[in-house]
């Protein structure tokens, strides 16, 4: 049998998925059941947040456990197989003990180091062991990420980045200040309803906001999340329920909006954003035209082609016009300037930047924008403008955070006078700049160490029925041998028999002592699987009999197992 992890997280799916994908409890019990009744599959654990859904599974074969794991999880998160297929990534045995070791430390969270992750994981054991879906394997499992998180928590200070993303963003907004002495007397507008805009409402609540207006498609989950603020001990904020359409108004009375929705468009433009900023000051926005003069630099057209510095793959491109700036986070390591910059070669600039474009269009010429990252590296700045003169920005007026996948916000909104936007992207951004390398790298050590260990555990765990089983007949050797010899010496006495019956096990135990030692030494390294195969033939070891003392070894793990 083999660990097998089938899942999705922030990583591979937009959030949109994610949240369609999100299991109740009831789906997670009947997962966790249909998981182990099936075929290939004889353990499970499901580990389900608001950014990850993960089947873990002990499995007789790869690719029939692999389809199994995934047929189950679209019918449970009633997402079709077809569309879920593509945001699913799969990791096998060792890959798969790295990648759990990796999200119980934090790696591979939103906001690196966020410790939130360790109670997930507690409570996903917890379910496990209550539906007893949980064997050997899993126990063991879960039980070392704890540990292994516990210990990059305490060795290293990836602390420092250990906050929830909710909590970071805010931080973000508040740009240095307490975020309660920020966020005191402030009104918010929390665009969704799910596990994120939820968190997101409390914290501001907790954080000591005036007044909490939520927003979402539908109403009774909006109301019933305004209700949990209203009646909550720990605040004294006043919340309510308004439906998306009344979004328009309340966005010119707030001061700090929080977005996350499943849309797949966007739910704020640059351009209602900019109606709300001048709806509260009664002056128009600066920043909203695509030529206008802001902190950033304006970019001048060139016509496609003609541009001889221009590393993009243009035939890839010929006869498209425009380019979203929401392809900006999907081509790694390009800044938005010089993503902006490369989008006028190729749209030569005929295009109003805040037209919205189709996604297959866009989708063309991320392709070739991510072709050309892969190809040559970081696309470098090709040119500069002569400077211009820069306008300082005013104080903003209005706060918003983008915690959707993908956006909620348009990314133009960054260029409006008055308004503060921060975004996944810019979070990412912000979290990367944060000096803690050093302890990523730590962290990252800790857990291929742990890795190693664990398979090394799990090898030498995996022979153990063996050289019991290997043991076992040895005594019934004994056993009979003695029994004969009884039969053909009669007038021995007690104490006679007692010195051959000793003589006889010192001697077998001597004979078995060196090479049960070592095969466990072997067993344990990468690749020592097949020692306890080379034992069993050997020994003409009965297959059921070792099967047997696996069994019995897993009865009383459970036996001994708290609840």
């Amino acid at each position: 049998m083999s660990l097998l992890v089938v899942g999705l997280s922030h990583r591979s799916a937009p959030v949109s998925v994610l949240e369609r994908a999100a299991l109740s409890a009831d789906a997670l019990t009947k997962l966790l059941h249909d998981t182990v009744a099936a075929e290939p599959a004889t353990e499970a654990a499901v580990l389900a947040t608001c950014n990850r859904i993960e089947l873990y599974a002990d499995v007789d074969k790869f690719h029939a456990g692999v389809a199994e794991l995934s047929t189950l999880l679209a019918q449970h998160s009633g997402v079709g197989l077809e569309e879920l297929t593509p945001y699913l990534y799969v990791h096998y045995e060792d890959r798969a003990v790295h990648h759990l070791f990796s999200v119980a430390c934090g790696l591979d969270s939103m906001v690196v180091g966020e410790g939130q992750i360790l109670g997930q994981i507690k409570d996903s054991l917890a379910r496990a062991q209550e539906l007893h879906t949980a064997g050997r394997l899993l126990n063991d499992l879960f039980q070392q990420a704890l540990r292994v998180g516990k210990r990059a928590h305490s060795e290293t200070g990836i602390d420092r980045a250990g906050q929830s993303l909710v909590t970071f963003g805010l931080e973000q907004l508040a740009a240095g200040a307490e975020v309660a002495a920020w966020a005191a007397g402030k009104k918010a507008l929390v665009i969704g309803a799910g596990s994120m805009s939820s968190l997101a409402a409390a914290t501001l609540a907790r954080a000591g906001v005036a007044d909490v207006v939520v927003a979402n498609r539908t109403f009774d989950r909006a109301e019933r999340l305004a209700q949990i603020l209203t009646e909550g001990d720990d605040t004294a904020v006043t919340a309510r329920a308004v439906t998306m359409d009344a979004v328009p108004g309340e966005l010119t009375r707030a001061d700090v909006v929080v977005s996350c929705t499943g849309a797949t468009g966007l739910v704020l433009t640059a351009e209602s954003v900019a109606q709300a900023v001048e709806g509260r000051t009664g002056q128009p926005v600066a920043g909203t035209g695509p030529t206008a003069v802001t902190t950033e630099e304006p970019l001048p057209p060139t016509s496609v082609g003609t541009e001889e510095n221009c590393p993009l793959d243009l035939a890839a491109v010929q006869g498209a016009t425009g380019f979203s700036v929401l392809g900006e986070a999907a081509v790694a390591g390009l800044d938005a300037a010089t993503l902006e910059q490369h989008a006028a070669w190729v749209d030569n600039g005929a295009v109003d930047r805040r037209e919205r474009r189709t996604p297959e269009a866009d989708a063309e010429l991320i392709t070739a924008l991510a072709a050309t990252a892969a190809t040559v590296g970081r696309i470098p700045e090709r040119r500069r403008p002569e400077p211009v003169a820069v306008i300082p920005r005013p104080a903003p007026s209005l706060f918003l955070l983008d915690l959707a996948m993908p956006r909620d916000i348009d990314a133009a909104v960054h260029r409006l006078a008055g308004v503060r936007l921060v975004d996944i992207e810019s979070l990412a951004e912000a979290s990367a700049d944060a000096p803690m390398a050093a302890d990523v790298d730590l962290v990252r050590r800790i857990v291929s160490d742990e890795v190693a260990a664990f398979g090394a555990a799990q090898r030498a765990a995996h022979i153990t029925p063996t050289v019991v089983a290997l043991r076992t007949m040895a005594a019934d050797v004994v056993a009979s041998e003695i029994a004969r010899l009884d039969g053909r010496l009669p007038d021995l006495d007690e104490r006679q028999r007692g010195e051959i019956r000793q003589a006889v096990h010192r001697v077998v135990d001597k004979l078995l002592h060196a090479p049960t030692v070592r095969v466990k030494q072997l067993a344990a390294e990468p690749g020592g699987a097949g020692y306890a195969d080379a034992l069993r033939t050997l020994f003409d070891l009965d297959p059921e009999t070792v099967a047997a003392v696996s069994r019995a070894g897993d009865s009383t793990e459970t036996k001994d197992r708290p609840a």
